[in-house]
């Protein structure tokens, strides 16, 4: 325990605020939704898994700092079963609807949360896609800027968009090629931008039904690594080309591109992570919505790693992060904990909630420099 209790003493001049909860299973989606509550999954392959709305610690609108508060004080206001594994859950904006994802194929489920006088999360429907049996699951993202849309696919031969009030499939790509997706997001109401696993970039035109996918002429990126994506929230219905887009490699690179001269790389660095190359099943990068320049990388141990990147270069040099969250390392014994994702809150700038292959729901806001 001398370990748990340096680092909880350290935790007091590091942390403005720090509030752990710990779920009955494993989740590797964090959602906020409606009222800024959030939502997890779990991602058992037993069946079973649970999908929880939370209400957020109190502290988290608090004005003024609570202090160390290492307690339970996530609350549970509604709950479902999910008979699959959860891999990627979204919400629809101005819904009550949820999207979920996960193995054995690349079909979705459709949530509703239901109303005050009920604790129960439901499943009302699902999107089946065609070929859809022994496809990766879907990478997923919503929207309600037209309509409620959700945007799906596991290949970019696969994707597409479908209307959930009219179960009506509104896009779908014109492209034949099968390359697996590691992410994909909505840039605007009239274009989509999909992330590979090999790390190339493709635009889509939304406004033409069966559009084709314009490929970005990226720099190639080293052989045998495979990426995730990570889009500015401010990007959402602004174009193009506002901000950067964020991408990680299993080998812990990070680059930002200017999607408006691709072909130039405007900055990259090398993550400080232990075992660069180990895998790439949980790679998380997200940009922070509240703090200009800082993004946040996980998915390499039990840390998460916050960055500021405007003093960032093309040389790829190595980066030291502005701070590093440590509490899933030590939060529990067996085996370390992995975290599994991560997710900024939307308002509080240096707020950051982790979840961890041990079960553990952390959020924490650290203190400026």
């Amino acid at each position: 325990m001398e370990a748990a209790d340096e680092w909880l003493l350290q935790s007091l001049r590091l942390y403005r605020d720090l509030h752990t909860f710990e779920l009955q299973a494993p989740t590797r989606v964090i959602e906020w939704a409606r009222g800024s509550r959030v939502c997890v999954a779990g991602y058992g392959q037993s069946g079973g898994n649970e999908i929880l709305q939370l209400i957020p610690p109190p502290a988290l609108q608090a004005k003024e700092a609570q202090g160390l508060c290492p307690e339970r004080d996530f609350k549970v206001e509604c709950g479902g079963f999910s008979k699959r594994p959860v891999y990627s859950l979204k919400h629809v904006p101005d819904t009550s609807l949820l999207v979920t994802s996960g193995p054995p194929d690349s079909s979705l489920q459709v949530w509703q949360v239901s109303a005050e006088d009920s604790d129960v999360i439901k499943s009302v429907s699902t999107i089946a896609t065609e070929n859809a049996t022994g496809q990766p699951w879907a990478k997923i993202a919503t929207t309600s800027a037209r309509a409620p849309w959700v945007l799906h696919g596991s290949t970019l031969d696969s994707v597409q968009i479908t209307e959930l009030e009219l179960r009506k499939n509104v896009y779908t790509a014109g492209s034949l090629c099968r390359e697996e997706l590691a992410g994909l997001a909505f840039l605007d109401s009239r274009t989509a931008l999909l992330c590979c696993v090999r790390g190339r970039l493709c635009v889509a035109d939304l406004r033409q039904p069966q559009g084709a996918l314009t490929a970005l002429p990226v720099p190639a990126a080293p052989a045998g690594d495979r990426w995730c994506l990570g889009t500015p929230c401010a990007a959402q219905g602004s174009g193009t080309g506002t901000q950067p887009v964020a991408r990680l490699s299993s080998r812990g690179l990070l680059t930002l591109t200017d999607l408006r001269k691709a072909s130039e790389p405007l900055a990259s660095a090398t993550a400080r992570v232990p075992s660069p190359g180990s895998g790439a099943e949980f790679l998380c990068v997200s940009w922070a919505p509240a703090l200009q320049g800082c993004l946040a990388v996980s998915g390499f141990d039990g840390t998460v790693h916050v960055y500021d990147t405007q003093s960032w270069d093309s040389c790829g040099r190595e980066a030291e992060p502005v701070f590093v969250h440590k509490g899933h390392v030590l939060g529990g014994s067996g085996d370390p904990a992995l975290v599994t994702v991560h997710t900024w809150h939307p308002q509080k700038p240096r707020t950051v909630l982790s979840a961890a292959s041990d079960g553990s729901l952390h959020v924490w806001d650290w203190v400026q420099p």
